[in-house]
């Protein structure tokens, strides 16, 4: 099954599949990490993706201390020139040589981030780089985008965006230069930025690309208590509520509401999680990531996925009786 749904990325001028590729995963174990990843696996799972109609990937530069961008950077150049993705990236999270995290957003940081970006992916440009997530410690955000939008002056990014912003943020960055894109979170569990960043988005002209539409995995279809239990260390789940009880069976009941769709559909359950996602209003694309061709399979789908008027009355019911998740339950026209 091929991707048949492509939409406009905001103001950007940008036309990309309703579902993207996530490299989150392809960085392996570290902090935030998903546990080990092997390489090989990523690159087969990309390429997959690209074969079913996914024209982008998004990746960051702290996702495995640069691994990913790496991965990423080593898949692209494996395809043809005419079959090369759009490649999206993030900046503001670094690390030391001892792998400690922290945060910077001096303009000094994310220059020298964007050319280490570019080095990792082998290209001269990035289709979209965003600042990863605010520094409530760092200069004025103003001063960050301001560095960004430079960046697209200079010919080395051609798109400009921020991720896990407020809309105080958003207001304060759209009064130096527009914000083309956000990407927020978004699924059937995580519901909060459909009240806020995204209807702002939706005023001003922003695209929005969600990520974790399937919330990390609770809504593959797949993920059982058991799964949860055995979850190792280095995989930044095994700490989350999200995977614990009480939310753990609320958010397993609503995996199981989800089946129903997906059989009348005759795809896979977390195919429905991520299209659900896309029909928000405001919502451009969905980040989906894999760590294999088959689980790119068992989303790619999503991608030519109408759910129905009734579809939706479904999983809004589903919501209310499972009480999984937080944030406003859309209402369905």
């Amino acid at each position: 099954m091929s991707i048949n749904e492509f939409r406009e990325l905001g103001r950007t001028g940008l036309r990309i599949s309703s579902v993207g590729f996530g490299s989150w995963v392809t960085g392996g174990p570290g902090l935030m990490g998903w546990g080990s990843q092997s390489d090989e696996d990523s690159i087969a799972a990309i390429h997959r993706a690209v074969e079913g109609g996914v024209n982008w990937i998004d990746t960051a530069a702290v996702y495995g201390f640069g691994h990913s961008e790496t991965v990423v950077g080593r898949a692209v150049a494996a395809l043809p020139a005419a079959d090369r993705p759009l490649l999206f990236t993030k900046c503001g999270l670094v690390w030391d040589d001892n792998g400690v995290e922290s945060q910077d957003l001096t303009p000094e940081s994310i220059r020298r981030e964007c050319e280490d970006s570019l080095r990792r992916l082998g290209v001269d440009y990035v289709d979209l780089y965003q600042i990863h997530a605010p520094d409530p410690q760092g200069p004025p955000i103003e001063e960050s985008w301001g560095t960004v939008l430079e960046l697209v002056k200079e010919g080395k990014v051609r798109h400009a965006g921020v991720s896990n912003f407020d809309v105080e943020l958003l207001d304060r960055c759209e009064a130096v230069g527009p914000v083309e894109t956000l990407q927020p979170p978004l699924s059937l569990i995580n519901r909060e930025s459909a009240a806020d960043v995204i209807p702002w988005c939706a005023e001003h002209g922003a695209g929005v690309l969600v990520y974790s539409p399937m919330a990390a995995g609770l809504l593959t279809g797949t993920f059982t208590a058991e799964r949860a239990a055995s979850l190792p260390d280095d995989d930044w789940r095994s700490r989350d509520d999200e995977y614990r009880e009480p939310a753990l069976s609320r958010n397993l009941a609503l995996q199981e509401a989800l089946r129903p769709i997906a059989e009348r559909h005759g795809v896979p359950v977390g195919a429905v999680a991520a299209a659900w996602t896309t029909t928000v209003p405001g919502v451009t694309a969905a980040i989906v990531g894999a760590r294999t061709p088959g689980q790119v399979d068992g989303w790619l789908p999503a991608g030519s996925l109408s759910l129905t008027a009734e579809d939706l009355a479904e999983l809004a019911a589903a919501l209310r009786e499972t009480g999984a998740g937080h944030g406003p339950i859309p209402s369905v026209a």
